[in-house]
């Protein structure tokens, strides 16, 4: 369901913006996001001060790492059907208000490794039922022609998040620790989060409320519900496939950007050069889409991306040059915004208002697992055959892909994006 308003006489961004609701959930959003990204530059430089059994001390990134992804692939799912039993609103705030008390325990409780590992895995847990009850959001509060804008902006901020978070992450902390005093650190952070939570009363989300005789919970049963909604909808069932496909590729690329950024003439350390030019092609592709979505729906948007992709990745094989790198880079993210934006907002549009907090659960818990295998296997497999083998079989992997889901979504997806 989607809100009942008169067709709009304006789209894009600019209708966006006189969408009050809309703009104080996507600035909730971006303080979160960066709050969160924070919260993990912080983990690294809290280990330091925490004990941990000597045997066990190069193992301590990886835990703490373990702690923060885990809730995804045991929540994700279940946190969708609590989203879909009870009010969207309350459930952000609540998950701000909950980070935030965690970010303020930390420096009050002591200082022993396995507590911020617990600490850790709370905030995380809490995390993965904020997220689908912000996307659940967005098409209650956005007209369904401006779906397009609205996930433009979302991936923008995300991924905007992500370059901004981690890039001044480290210099800002110690700058707040240096001017504020100890623990000032965990209080900024805490700080952004109820900032978001504020934010959140803002918001007036309409949307239909179970009855308390129906609240009764059966998580087997509704995740039995979600799965058979997902296989009945080929269209979202296919969305989610060719979404979890995209963020498998980065997630390989992680790892293989360390061997690819030596290779063009940077230093290993600098490979975040490489990932934040794909971040910007990303967030240029977003604001193209989000402004003029509307003059390219009926282009095959998802096929483009992933041949584009599937281009990048293949040409990459070849390139020794910094500039051209960089380059290849900036077009693998914008190929990547012609598949997520459209792909989700797809999601949006065809899922049924009871069913998005399961659809956005699950989806969140299947591309958190399929995150795990790339992430495992990249760098072993380059090892074994070669990072030319590599990226030509990810190549065509993601040629075949690109192929395959538009052949099974062309004849709807005009319909939705």
């Amino acid at each position: 369901m989607f809100p009942a308003q008169p067709p709009a006489l304006e789209s894009g961004f600019r209708a966006l913006l006189k969408n009050r609701a809309f703009m104080v959930l996507w600035f909730g959003q971006l303080l979160s996001q960066v709050a969160d990204k924070v919260f993990f530059v912080l983990l690294i430089s809290l280990l330091e001060s925490y004990q941990s059994p000597q045997m066990f001390e190069n193992s301590m990134r990886s835990a703490v790492m373990m702690a923060f992804t885990l809730p995804a692939i045991l929540f994700g799912s279940a946190a969708g059907i609590f989203v879909d039993r009870f009010p969207k609103k309350q459930m952000m705030i609540a998950a701000d208000v909950i980070r935030a008390i965690l970010m303020l325990a930390i420096p009050l409780l002591p200082k022993q490794f396995f507590i911020l590992l617990v600490i850790t895995f709370l905030i995380s847990s809490v995390t993965q039922f904020f997220a689908p009850a912000e996307q659940a959001a967005i098409p209650l509060l956005v007209k369904r022609e401006n779906l397009m804008s609205a996930n433009a902006l979302f991936t923008t901020t995300m991924m905007g998040s992500l370059i901004v978070g981690f890039a001044i992450g480290e210099p800002l902390l110690s700058l707040i620790r240096t001017w504020a005093g100890e623990d000032s650190q965990e209080v900024f952070v805490a700080g952004l989060y109820l900032v978001a939570a504020a934010s959140g009363f803002y918001i007036n989300i309409k949307e239909k409320i179970t009855r308390k005789s129906k609240l009764a919970i059966h998580p087997w049963h509704d995740f039995k519900e979600g799965l058979s909604y997902l296989w009945k909808n080929r269209l979202v069932r296919n969305a989610m496939i060719q979404l979890t496909t995209l963020y498998s590729v980065f997630a390989a690329l992680t790892v293989l950007a360390f061997s690819l950024a030596e290779r063009i003439g940077l230093k290993p350390t600098q490979f975040g050069f490489l990932l934040a030019a794909a971040g910007i092609g990303l967030v240029l592709g977003a604001g193209v889409l989000g402004h003029w979505g509307d003059r390219f729906h009926h282009k095959p948007l998802p096929l483009i991306g992933f041949l584009s992709m599937a281009f990048v990745l293949a040409v990459f094989t070849f390139t020794e040059h910094i500039w051209l790198g960089l380059t290849l880079s900036a077009v693998l993210g914008l190929g990547a915004s012609l598949i997520g934006v459209p792909m989700q907002t797809a999601v949006h549009a065809s899922t049924e208002e009871s069913m998005r907090g399961k659809v956005f659960g699950f989806q969140n818990n299947v591309v958190n697992i399929a995150l795990s295998l790339p992430l495992a296997i990249a760098g072993p497999l380059t090892d074994a055959v070669g990072l030319r083998t590599v990226l030509i079989g990810m190549s065509a992997v993601v040629a075949v892909a690109g192929i395959w889901a538009w052949r099974n979504t062309r004849k709807v997806l005009q319909d939705v994006i």
